[in-house]
């Protein structure tokens, strides 16, 4: 870029030197045209080779083809009986058309910038501990199953678990957020965040070339083969365009001169013309300006933890009609916790305390949410023992010579007891002390803080109809819509249940349907929508598989994001073509008619391109 300025600055001053040898020497034409060709050379040689090129290459009517033909006609029309040099304009005309091709290359490294972040992710090397000795090596050359070192303020190179130490990861680069989260023995770390506060040793669980950050990378660099119904117009426009307006161009230069006179002496006239049409007809404008508008969005959303698979989906997304969700991890926070307990004879604290030691060896979730209400479980060193499962109800055990059942209301049956009515929505888990019914406590899957200003979000675009889809119980899936104020809900559905269910919504919306799931079990029915959106999916190689956007978070609201950045993209791509179109076909009939200077016909090619370029650079 800073050698095509020092090009363009050095031609304008040749340009001017040897416009003022014009003006201030009595040289022959041939002579005037060696000292314009000076300047012409130095500003277009790289013009002539990319043109040369697509001759061989069979691709003949490009944009640099035709800035020589119009050029090299301008350098030879003042040799023509009866006709002006055109020398200096010969040279202007590549000077501006250099000029835009710098706005252009300064454009696409701005949108570069806008996705450099993603590439600065990408770890240079990675700690490996091998029989207590750390040694530094490539994160390509890590084993599945060896144990890394990350020290405070290192990128974590590879996917694993943490296998030692606590500390606070940095999920910025990959998610947008900037509250670092903490992670502990056990916890998942993603390749491409950062480590903030201590020394962690972590199992690698993924071979690099499948992890996260070489995933989101590879599809980063991808998005841009998957074009937009802007973009296809494009190049299918400047397929048929630019060989139309080069048999026009032609037609224009040798027809109308038959019917004159004198032919020769009308033939410098029409071949001007013919030049200034050619220079005018290049497509730059719209080849340029509307792929760079895609490229600058599909930027400016990776900047906020939102990967975009194509300009296609951008497309799609700023048509969006209908959304359909999923419930578990789209609206709700995806785990249980304990919302209410109503003791019976007991203190709250000691109900708690109780089934959590009861359900002290078990993985389930709502085991899990009893635990974690009670976090004093694993050292308060209670006795307990006698444990008994009894498989769909729940479990029996003696804790500190206490005889406690915790399960459903199918186990209190079992043993006589009679079961309360409790208002509160989620699974109501029952507990019996010593065959005596002491209370139950209600755990449920929260929805999550942000998903109502999503669903309003959402409204406020336009957004007509918003549909969730679970497969979790009718009761809980009409207090969620109804909290949340859906416009519709279906419940109990198999993954198979969900194709046909966002089938039916899909066959009642004339515009784009977006299906926003967890993208793990959720693969069949975010392949079948227009638009696949994967939410949370840091990590999860199904949703970066299966989806067509994926927000590197599980916040709903960045969905409305999604669809905003769309619009504008796809908004400022059509701003681009209609300028471009309508300012082009005035000043080819200008040209045509012989009311364009060539001046005109710069502006009508590099100055339009300039625009739309600089207009394609809100994007980002």
């Amino acid at each position: 870029m800073n050698k095509k300025l020092i090009r363009i600055l050095i031609t304008g001053l040749l340009l001017a030197a040897a416009y003022a040898v014009q003006r201030f020497c009595a040289l022959e034409l041939w002579q005037l045209l060696l000292v314009y060709l000076v300047p012409y050379l130095l500003i277009s040689y790289d013009v002539i080779h990319e043109a040369a090129e697509g001759i061989i290459e069979g691709e003949v009517f490009d944009e640099d083809f035709l800035m020589c033909i119009a050029t090299i006609g301008a350098l030879a029309i003042g040799f023509l009986p009866g006709a002006e040099p055109e020398f200096a304009e010969a040279v202007f005309v590549m000077l501006f058309f250099q000029i835009g091709e710098l706005f252009e290359d300064y454009a696409e490294d701005k949108s570069r910038e806008s996705i450099s972040h993603l590439m600065d992710i990408r770890p240079d090397t990675a700690c490996v501990l091998e029989n207590g000795t750390e040694k530094v090596v490539s994160p390509e050359a890590v084993r599945v199953g060896d144990v890394i070192v990350v020290r405070p303020g290192e990128k974590v190179p590879l996917d694993g678990v943490v296998l030692n130490g606590i500390s606070s990861i940095n999920t910025m680069a990959l998610t947008g957020e900037s509250v670092p989260v903490d992670v502990h023995e056990g916890d998942d770390v993603f390749s491409g965040c950062v480590n903030v506060s201590s020394v962690i040793q972590v199992r690698v669980t993924k071979p690099f070339e499948q992890s996260t950050v070489a995933r989101i990378l590879d599809l980063v660099e991808n998005s841009q083969e998957k074009k937009s119904r802007s973009e296809s117009f494009i190049t299918r426009f400047a397929r048929v365009y630019t060989p139309v307006v080069v048999v026009a161009a032609v037609l224009c230069a040798f027809v109308p001169p038959l019917f004159y006179e004198s032919y020769s002496s009308a033939l410098s006239v029409w071949l001007f013309r013919a030049l200034t049409f050619l220079v005018v007809s290049c497509p730059c404008a719209l080849v340029i300006s509307v792929p760079l508008a895609f490229f600058g969005g599909i930027g400016g959303a990776s900047r906020r933890g939102i990967l975009i698979k194509g300009g296609n989906y951008m497309d799609a997304l700023a048509n969006a009609e209908a959304v359909v969700m999923d419930k578990t991890g789209t609206l709700t926070e995806g785990r249980f916790s304990v919302t209410v307990v109503h003791p019976f004879d007991v203190d709250e604290r000691e109900l708690l305390h109780l089934a959590a030691h009861v359900e002290h060896y078990s993985t389930h979730p709502i085991a899990m949410a009893l635990k974690m209400a009670y976090p004093d479980h694993a050292t308060d060193n209670c006795h307990v023992e006698d444990i008994t499962e009894a498989p769909g109800k729940g479990i029996t055990a003696t804790v500190e010579g206490k005889t406690v059942a915790v399960g459903n209301t199918a186990l209190m049956e079992t043993l006589g007891l009679e079961v309360p009515a409790c208002e509160h929505e989620g699974t109501l888990v029952h507990v019996a002390i010593n065959g005596v019914y002491a209370g139950h406590i209600a755990v449920a899957d929260n929805v999550k803080p942000t998903a109502s200003k999503a669903i309003a979000a959402l409204r406020e675009m336009g957004v007509k109809l918003i549909v969730m889809l679970t497969g979790d119980r009718e009761a809980v899936a009409k207090s969620v819509a109804s909290t949340l104020q859906l416009d519709s809900y279906h419940a109990g559905l198999l993954p198979d249940g969900k194709v046909r269910e966002l089938e039916a919504v899909m066959g009642e919306t004339a515009g784009s349907v977006l299906f926003v799931g967890d993208g793990v079990n959720d693969a069949p029915v975010l392949a079948r929508a227009d638009v696949g959106i994967a939410m949370g999916a840091l990590g999860s190689d199904a949703a970066i598989d299966a989806a067509d956007v994926v927000l590197m978070d599980d916040d709903p609201q960045k969905i409305s994001t999604a669809i905003a950045l769309s619009r504008r993209t796809v908004g400022i791509a059509r701003q681009n073509v209609v300028f471009a179109i309508a300012v082009k076909m005035i000043v080819l009939i200008m040209a045509a008619c012989g009311l364009a200077p060539m001046w005109l016909a710069v502006f009508a090619d590099v100055g339009v391109t300039v625009i739309a370029v600089l207009n394609s650079m809100r994007t980002l």
